[in-house]
């Protein structure tokens, strides 16, 4: 009878034991998303900002249509890798509309009448703040992936992480090319 006891507490025990680990999986899986989710909202707002960005530019920059068809293009597959939740694409999505972006302010440059405008200035100023936010939550986001792989990966935690198919998350990682500074002698035509 004792013996019995004893193995029903020691199951209780095991399943308790068990269920917590199951929980802090799930709580880990969804920060993941989470984080991944506050990064889509800023992708969202740069999204709707950018269109607005390059109708000001548009006026002033009549032989640059270069220049802003590669931002309209980034902004494009940025979209389509977010849509997609693809990682992998939205890195090097960010990496051709940072450099972008980059070009057509170094161009502005030669406009004087488009730097002194208004309107370019605000929304250049929102759109290198939404950057540097992305930029955060970037880190952040790779934060909660890295302790997510990490529970997953680890015992005891990966016996309950294989047998429920958790699966590690993806790292939003640019390439060194991506995130170097981008050479505006290019823009400038030098």
């Amino acid at each position: 009878m004792i013996g019995l006891v004893v193995f029903a507490f020691l199951c209780v025990l095991f399943f308790g034991w068990a269920i917590t680990l199951y929980n802090g999986l799930v709580r880990a899986r969804n920060e993941v998303k989470l984080t991944w989710s506050n990064i889509d909202v800023l992708l969202v707002q740069r999204h709707d900002e950018l269109p607005k960005l390059i109708a000001v530019c548009k006026g002033y920059m009549q032989h640059e249509s270069g220049t802003l068809e590669r931002v309209v293009r980034a902004r494009a597959d940025v979209d389509v890798a977010r849509n997609a939740g693809n990682v992998a694409s939205m890195g090097v999505a960010e990496g051709a509309l940072r450099s972008g972006l980059t070009g057509l302010y170094a161009v502005a440059e030669r406009y004087p009448d488009l730097k002194a405008n208004t309107l370019f200035q605000n929304l250049q100023t929102r759109i290198t703040a939404l950057e540097t936010e992305i930029a955060d939550r970037r880190e952040v986001y790779n934060d909660a992936v890295n302790a997510n792989n990490v529970r997953i990966e680890s015992f005891p935690d990966v016996m309950i992480a294989r047998l429920f198919d958790f699966q590690a998350a993806r790292l939003l990682k640019f390439s060194a090319e991506q995130i170097s500074d981008v050479d505006v002698k290019l823009a400038f035509g030098a």
